[in-house]
């Protein structure tokens, strides 16, 4: 029998021992009965797992033979069953970096242990790779180089360092106020962050320094993608990752800028054209360095 051209869709939440909000993710496949490689993705600061083009970025992967698992990081502002939009700015206000590496593992965790939504027999697990989107791109980089279960490593437009640059004078004003905002450009919200953020970065300095995991840690085979016109993180930032793992394969992608061609929402039912042409190469590289 051939096997659907229309992806399932299975939905599950998460808890993690380290807070007590719950977080969804979602795997899209076609229950075909045969093992297939996993590919989890994970999106970038102020985005969600259904985010503008994402589903149908899940479902060109499932279509090509992949099992694809994205989630929402517990801490984004969303919430399950919510407006499926940045609401809990609360929450969003207390994100950081070891959370969110810490919910990527609580998905690695549930998916090497069995999830009733997802049959064992279409997961290859021995084949799992992460890929991750602008600051999701340093979280997959930093997650592969202690988590030795994930074999490959994609990133689209990632970030090389976790502090973005914050100098002394914010630094001392964010310490005495607790918290900045940040305005979501899309929404015209103002997103609190507070200072609790920088007292992680610190505490967990080692864990957090991309610099150090790529190039001391990360030895999975790894694609760097970047639009050459990116307009929030520089071509720069690819370069450097690149020069930090010199056996990483890097595509510049011309004319293409952050978002490869998406906006939220995104009503079409195809990916942009730049998606595409990142999706396409991400999957030639997957598919050679999982075999």
């Amino acid at each position: 029998m051939a096997a659907p051209t229309l992806p399932t869709a299975a939905e599950f939440l998460l808890t993690s021992p380290r807070h007590a909000r719950p977080f969804a993710a979602d795997a899209r496949y076609l229950p075909d009965g045969q093992p297939k490689p996993v590919v989890v993705f994970v999106h970038g600061f102020k985005g969600f797992k259904d985010w503008g083009h994402f589903n149908v970025l899940a479902d060109y992967f499932a279509r090509q033979g992949f099992v694809f698992v994205k989630l929402n990081l517990s801490h984004n502002g969303l919430v399950p069953g919510g407006t499926g939009d940045l609401e809990d700015l609360d929450a969003f206000g207390h994100n950081n970096f070891s959370l969110e590496l810490d919910d990527i593992g609580v998905l690695l965790d549930e998916l090497f242990r069995g999830r009733p939504e997802l049959p064992a027999a279409e997961l290859d697990l021995a084949r799992l790779a992460l890929l991750g989107h602008s600051r999701g791109g340093g979280l997959v980089l930093l997650k592969a180089a202690e988590d030795a279960r994930v074999r490959a490593v994609v990133t689209w437009a990632a970030i090389s360092n976790v502090n973005p640059g914050w100098t002394e004078e914010l630094m001392q004003h964010w310490q005495q106020q607790g918290v900045f905002h940040v305005e979501n450009s899309r929404t015209k919200q103002q997103l609190p962050l507070y200072y609790q953020i920088v007292e992680d970065y610190h505490q967990n300095r080692l864990r957090l320094d991309i610099r150090h995991n790529v190039r001391r840690k990360l030895r999975q085979p790894l694609l760097i993608a970047h639009g050459e016109q990116d307009e929030t993180v520089a071509l720069a930032r690819a370069h450097e990752l690149h020069t930090w793992k010199p056996d990483a394969e890097l595509l510049v992608l011309p004319a293409v800028t952050h978002n490869f061609g998406g906006a939220h929402p995104w009503p079409a039912p195809d990916l942009p054209a730049e998606s595409q042409q990142a999706a396409e190469a991400t999957v030639a590289f997957l598919r050679r360095v999982l075999a």
